[in-house]
Parts: C-alpha cells; sequence; structure tokens
C-alpha cells in the first residue's frame, strides 16, 4: 500500500491540509458551545470532540473534498467509496464498507463520492471503473482497491491502514459518542461520576508540581498501563518524559552541536527537545521535518518516533501539529 501525491489542480489544493487543525479546533468549539447550551436546557450533550456514529459515513462532492477530505485526514484516515447508484457491484460493496467503518469506532471515516455528480474527482483519480476505493491519510493519497473484494481482505486492507496512519503519523482517529443519537440522560445523570484514574492523574500532577518528573512519569505510566487510551494521561506523559529529558542539558552545548551537525540524528533530536520546552515549537517540528529528510534506516525512523513523541506533547487540536503532520508525509513520501 503505498501512498502517492495526486495533482488535484482545479479540485482542491493539497496545501491547504495545513489549515486542518484551525478548523478541527472552530469545529471542537462550536461542539462544545451546543454541549454547554444543551446542559443549561436541562440536557447533557455529546462530550466536546466526541461525534456520533452516523458522523463516521459522509458523502462527499467537489466542493467540500477539501474540508471534509484533506482536512479531516490530519486527524483521521478518510476512506474514498467512488460509487454510482446504476453499479451493482457499487450496492454490494458500499453497505460492507459502512459497516467496516462503524466498526473501528472512530479510527476511519469513509466519504462516498457518487461519480455521476463528480465526474471531474473522478478524473483527478483518474478512476477506470467502479467501485474504487482510495484511502487519504495527512493528505497523502493511497490507492486500496478496485472492484469487490472478499469481506477478510478488506478488513486486512483497512488494518492496514489505521496501523499505518498511526505508527507513521500518529493520527490516531476520533472520538466516538455512541449515546450522541440516543435520548438524552436524566439531570441526575448528566454529572458523571469520578473516573477510576483520577487519584492516580492527580498524584501525577503533584509530583510535577514538585518537580519530581521520575515519579509523574510512572504515575501516568500506570495509568496508561490499565487504560492505554486515557488521552489525559498520554499527553502528561509526554510533557513529563520531555522535562525530564532537557532537565540535565547544556543548552549552550545541545545547540552548537545541533548547529556544527545538522545531519546528527542524536544532536537534533535533542535540540528539538530544548527548542519544544522553549516555546518554539514550528522550530522543534521543522527540525525535525528537515533530519527526517537527510536520514535513513534506523536514524530517520528515530527522529520520526521524537517528532510524534511532541506532537503528543503540543496534542493533536494545534494547528500546528497539523502542519508538520502533513509536512511530514511529504518528506516520507
Amino acid at each position: 500500500m503505498q501512498p502517492r501525491n495526486m495533482s488535484m489542480s482545479g479540485v482542491v489544493d493539497l496545501a491547504a491540509v495545513k489549515a486542518a487543525g484551525e478548523a478541527k479546533v472552530k469545529a471542537e468549539q462550536a461542539r462544545a458551545e451546543a454541549a454547554r447550551q444543551a446542559g443549561q436546557g436541562g440536557g447533557a450533550g455529546p462530550s466536546a470532540g466526541a461525534v456520533p456514529p452516523s458522523a463516521l459515513v459522509i458523502d462527499v462532492d467537489e466542493a467540500g473534498f477539501e474540508r471534509d477530505v484533506l482536512q479531516l485526514s490530519a486527524e483521521v484516515p478518510v476512506v474514498l467509496d467512488f460509487w454510482a447508484e446504476w453499479c451493482e457491484p457499487c450496492k454490494q460493496l458500499s453497505p460492507l464498507l459502512e459497516r467496516l467503518t462503524v466498526e473501528a469506532n472512530g479510527r476511519l471515516v469513509l466519504a462516498k463520492v457518487d461519480v455521476d455528480a463528480n465526474q471531474m474527482l473522478m478524473q483527478q483519480f483518474q478512476i477506470q471503473g467502479i467501485p474504487a476505493v482510495f484511502a487519504v491519510v495527512a493528505g497523502q493519497v493511497l490507492p486500496l482497491f478496485q472492484g469487490v473484494a472478499p469481506e477478510q481482505q478488506i478488513r486486512e486492507t483497512l488494518a492496514q491502514l489505521v496501523q499505518v496512519a498511526e505508527e507513521r503519523f500518529g493520527i490516531i482517529g476520533i472520538e466516538v459518542d455512541p449515546n450522541a443519537e440516543g435520548a438524552a440522560p436524566a439531570a441526575d445523570e448528566a454529572e458523571a461520576p469520578a473516573g477510576p484514574y483520577d487519584a492516580l492523574l492527580e498524584a501525577a500532577v503533584v509530583a510535577l508540581d514538585a518537580g519530581d518528573l521520575g515519579g509523574a512519569v510512572q504515575a501516568y505510566k500506570n495509568v496508561l498501563a490499565d487504560d492505554p487510551a486515557n488521552t489525559e494521561a498520554k499527553l502528561g506523559l509526554a510533557q513529563a518524559e520531555l522535562l525530564a529529558r532537557v532537565q540535565h542539558m547544556n543548552p549552550q552545548a545541545v545547540r552548537t552541536a545541533a548547529a556544527e551537525n545538522p545531519k546528527d540524528p542524536a544532536a537534533q533530536i535533542a535540540a528539538a527537545d530544548l527548542d519544544l520546552v522553549g516555546g518554539h515549537v514550528e522550530d522543534a517540528f521543522g527540525r525535525l521535518v528537515d533530519t527526517v529528510r537527510v536520514t535513513f534506516g534506523e536514524d530517520r525512523d528515530a527522529v520520526r518516533l521524537r517528532l510524534l513523541e511532541l506532537f503528543e506533547v503540543i496534542g493533536a487540536d494545534d494547528p500546528r501539529v497539523s502542519a508538520a503532520r502533513t509536512a511530514l508525509a511529504r518528506v516520507l513520501f
């Protein structure tokens, strides 16, 4: 499954995916405001940032392609299903793709493209026959398959897509609220009880405030051992580990080494850590993307993994992370 850049001249600008973070922030602010207003009305809306299962399958046209596919692909892999009403094989494949997308629980979004109504998209993707299935990850196009394939083969292909998105770009998908489309909970149920990890998370914060970085790291790891998807613990761990790495650095020596050895992955990684701690987020990301460009093999992989760790420190919602993911994808492919 090899990605490729496609010329989308006349339809979309692949560089526009850099605005994905801003679009996501605005969307989540709108959802948070809607949830707040729903709470004032006596009900409780879905948590900010979460989407209902129905939002995982969308119809896409040429006008909305940039927003609904390219920008969205910075936070979740988008599978493109090119179909038509007259296509009998499409009627077999599309329901299967919809079911597997919902089962993926936010790790994929399915975007359906009616080729009769979107001839330009069909031409730009150089589609010779339908059904045809592509994916877009961090603005990069990946051809998946054409025609109707066995369910097991499709499952394996989508699993590989999810793995590529997570391991290469740190894209882990979007949060799904299974209750978003059901009845609102009663007023006495609206306030959730304290979570099972609140004490451990509080202990980590206390340790950070006291300068006990080792204790904070361990507390966050204890949470993640039982709940690997805990967002607060993942963010806290990334921050605590970053602070621990730079705690005993000599900034002048680190920056001198980085300036004298632009292709040395260890020197550039250390300098990027200092950049981030100093608030120079774009400099840190740019430094590591440039280092990925000039390194190979294990060196390149080490730099890429550190960049993904720094994404965790800043948070997936930040537009600078979205832009850096796109830049990383272009360098890798």
